[in-house]
């Protein structure tokens, strides 16, 4: 009760920023579903090197704010209470620029349907209910800056919870799974989904560095408990 009563006291601004964050994983929902498919008349090298260049714009914000000396930086410019929200506000357009700009490229890798399809939405599912859960671990309110734009400055508290059980990186899983799983694999997607992966086993052990000196023994204990990264049995 106490948690919900203190939301009330954010600026709008943050629950803005929050709704912005929603909208535009909803709109790369929407988009890599039913936006990026094959234009035959495209050319490839050109189309991939802009697609590379369009995702590492994202992925640098996203790396350097998220690293100790940029948030100082941050720090210095802006209110304690609304530095996740910045940072919140910022990524969230960028993604959607991204997901809009993307370029599109010829032809497919593979497509099923009917019963064939059954098994890729399945792990797309899957990947749904993983990141679900990994996000209500983390309090999605957190994540969205607006406990912290409300005064909630209290520090991180790490614990083993849901699918935190199964890998270190849930969301990160859950994200692959989407990606990968659908039936329908324009080599459009297929470039989204290696880019975006590879962005992701990147930057884990720069993330985990990072958690490491947040919670010190307790991340390295809960390291040695979760052997895996982000897929079991492999990574």
């Amino acid at each position: 009760m106490q948690a919900a009563a203190s939301t009330e006291r954010a600026p709008l601004g943050s629950w803005l920023g929050g709704a912005v964050f929603v909208g535009s994983l909803v709109f790369a929902g929407w988009r890599f579903l039913f936006g990026m498919g094959a234009d035959p008349a495209a050319a490839t090298p050109p189309a991939v090197a802009i697609d590379i260049g369009l995702f590492s714009v994202f992925a640098l914000h996203h790396s350097i704010m998220a690293r100790s000396g940029a948030k100082r930086w941050l720090a210095r410019h802006a209110p304690a209470t609304l530095e996740r929200s910045a940072y919140v506000w910022v990524a969230s357009l960028l993604f959607a620029a991204v997901m809009g700009a993307w370029r599109e490229l010829p032809g497919h890798a593979y497509r099923h349907e009917g019963l064939a399809a059954l098994p890729h939405w399945l792990a797309v599912a899957v990947g749904v209910a993983l990141t679900a859960g990994a996000v209500r671990a983390i309090d999605p309110l957190h994540l969205a800056g607006i406990r912290q734009a409300a005064g909630d400055l209290r520090p991180d508290r790490f614990s083993i919870v849901g699918p935190y059980h199964l890998v270190r990186h849930p969301i990160y899983l859950g994200w692959i799974l989407m990606v990968f799983g659908v039936p329908d694999m324009t080599w459009t997607r297929l470039v989204f989904a290696a880019i975006s992966s590879a962005y992701l086993v990147v930057a884990i052990p720069f993330e985990e560095r990072s958690l490491v000196e947040a919670f010190g023994d307790t991340y390295r204990e809960y390291q040695g408990r979760v052997t895996w990264r982000m897929v079991p049995g492999v990574w």
